[in-house]
């Protein structure tokens, strides 16, 4: 990896234009990156030495390098990549769980970072705890989803934009990649299978409307009042949380596809039956799933999640609420630190 060249992943496919260089081996180089998972040119063994070493001197091919990788006993991988500038992020990749209904049990899921930190400092995350440093590049993002089915030996099924970062501060970086992971020519994952998750950018949930490919749309609410919400999640008092219905309401007569409402559950924050019956309301109003996801514990911070009991009670009166449809994720990598940010706040801290 070098800072002093170009990352070629940045540059959509489409647009590569080297001087001389016949459109045949352009392809050859494509199905090396986009087919084999292959970021070495040394590699790219139909292709002349010369052009290798020309190719290599001129392009970065490898946006960052695996620096830790952490196992669970629920086979779920958590990757700690450090980038071309030294800094860190992390992606997350999840197995079906063995004889869910309806699922594939081969399944994988990557949950992929679209920036290092973030800036909206949501109480219960790792991930904006140092604050943000910067947007990722297309090419960071792409990397990863490239380096995770490399090391995972199988294909990647589902993409959720989950890991670290508001994806939706980052759509210049963030729709160029979209474009190359549902490119028959890219990665070939379909449009179905790829989630965007928001805290709630309102602006950017209208501009997403527009984007043709139908991708599913995820928001962070955690909270079943204003006042709930913004003890959680500061972007509340920016875009309350009827200007962020209207929005999902504008996205969803756009596209035509339901959206999910994803809810973290902390023992005493959120997890009154007063919620429940307040998300079932908003889940009927849009017409959304819900996600019910029990607190992963985060070093440093004071949340805990609740009692077995509680969390049940809480799903049962949401299910109650008539919501469209209710899913309780007793989430994976509970030991691998595989809530956002984690594994990466315990590198800086071991390297300061």
């Amino acid at each position: 990896m070098s800072q002093n060249k170009p990352l070629l992943l940045d540059q959509p496919f489409e647009n590569w234009h080297f001087e001389g260089l016949p459109s045949y081996r352009l392809e050859q180089i494509r199905e090396w990156i986009f087919e084999k998972g292959t970021l070495d040119f040394e590699s790219m063994s139909n292709l002349p030495l010369a052009l290798r070493k020309e190719m290599e001197n001129e392009w970065d091919l490898r946006p960052m390098d695996v620096s830790r990788k952490q196992g669970s006993k629920d086979t779920t991988q958590k990757f700690l990549w450090k980038l071309r500038d030294n800094q860190f992020i992390e992606s997350v990749l999840i197995p079906a769980t063995q004889g869910t209904k309806g699922v594939r049990a081969s399944r994988l899921t990557l949950c992929v970072s679209t920036q290092v930190g973030c800036a909206l400092g949501c109480k219960f995350c790792a991930s904006g705890l140092d604050g943000l440093k910067r947007n990722l590049t297309t090419g960071e993002i792409l990397g990863q989803i490239i380096l995770a089915r490399t090391k995972a030996e199988k294909r990647i099924d589902n993409l959720v934009f989950m890991g670290m970062g508001e994806p939706l501060a980052n759509l210049p970086a963030l729709l160029p990649a979209l474009d190359s992971i549902l490119s028959p020519k890219g990665l070939g994952i379909g449009a179905r299978h790829i989630t965007l998750s928001t805290s709630g950018l309102v602006p950017k949930i209208v501009e997403l409307a527009k984007y043709p490919a139908q991708i599913r749309l995820a928001i962070s609410l955690h909270g079943g009042d204003d006042e709930t919400r913004k003890q959680i999640m500061p972007i509340n008092d920016r875009y309350p949380m009827e200007e962020l219905f209207n929005a999902c309401e504008h996205f969803i007569e756009q596209r035509k596809k339901m959206i999910t409402l994803e809810y973290i559950l902390i023992a005493g924050v959120n997890d009154d039956l007063k919620q429940a019956e307040l998300l079932a309301e908003h889940a009927k109003r849009l017409n959304a799933k819900v996600n019910l996801i029990p607190y992963n514990r985060v070093e440093g911070l004071q949340w805990k999640r609740p009692e077995i009991e509680q969390i049940k009670a809480f799903h049962q009166t949401v299910r109650a609420g008539e919501a469209p449809r209710v899913t309780l994720r007793m989430e994976k990598g509970h030991d691998i630190d595989a809530a956002c940010g984690q594994l990466r706040l315990r590198e800086q801290i071991s390297e300061n």
